[in-house]
């Protein structure tokens, strides 16, 4: 059984579901599980079968792609009040994954069995539109990544990454080169490089930019 606060949360995070009829709310969050997984959890991988669609409350989700030898690229990351494309596709054409989702923090979440996600898009206009919005988000979040991937050098998406987090980067050198889809030992020394031209500081963990334009333009070149 959720509690009031949970489903206070539900609705603040996914205000959609505030248009179902009141006794589908209720048939809705009678059958939903609410699941706490721990960083660094596997929470589907290649080729098993999808068992429901997730809500996050917190935390975040990376999903990758992963090669034979062991590299990695991000796809693309979910936080709370977004889902998983990758869940919906594999509901809506009735597939298995085609990716690896982890657990990047703690994570709590409300979990929907298939039938509800199907009786829901089936039924409800706004949760459909809720839906396949993801779907043209995400799609354009991959054209970037394939464009970048295709036409960018490794150290320029390197440093429109650094651009794009939090300033100082609470991160290590291999969870940049997975994002990447690289290896550590290159992220390391384009790192190396980047502070060498005085426009990052390297420490344990925690990367400062210390020239934010230099970066910009190098990234936009």
């Amino acid at each position: 059984m959720l509690t009031d606060d949970i489903r206070i949360r539900i609705l603040q995070l996914y205000p959609m579901l505030q248009e179902l009829p009141l006794a589908e709310l209720e048939d809705m969050l009678s059958t939903a599980r609410l699941l706490t997984i721990p960083a660094g959890t596997i929470m589907f991988d290649e080729n098993q079968p999808c068992q429901g669609f997730p809500l996050l409350l917190s935390g975040s989700l990376r999903v990758i792609k992963s090669a034979a030898n062991g590299r990695e690229l991000q796809l693309y990351r979910v936080v709370p009040g977004e889902s998983c494309i990758l869940t919906s596709s594999c509901l809506l054409g009735s597939t298995r994954y085609q990716a690896r989702g982890i657990a990047e923090t703690p994570i709590e979440m409300i979990f929907l069995p298939a039938t509800v996600f199907h009786a829901l898009i089936g039924k409800h206009a706004t949760f459909r539109n809720y839906v396949f919005q993801l779907f043209t988000e995400r799609l354009t979040d991959l054209m970037e990544l394939v464009s970048a991937v295709a036409f960018q050098k490794l150290d320029q998406r390197l440093a429109a990454l650094l651009i794009s987090k939090p300033n100082p980067i609470h991160a290590t050198h291999q969870a940049l080169a997975d994002e990447l889809g690289s290896a550590r030992e290159i992220v390391s020394r384009l790192l190396k490089g980047f502070s060498e031209q005085g426009w990052v500081k390297l420490g344990r963990e925690q990367i400062t930019v210390t020239d934010m334009p230099a970066l910009r333009k190098f990234a936009a070149l």
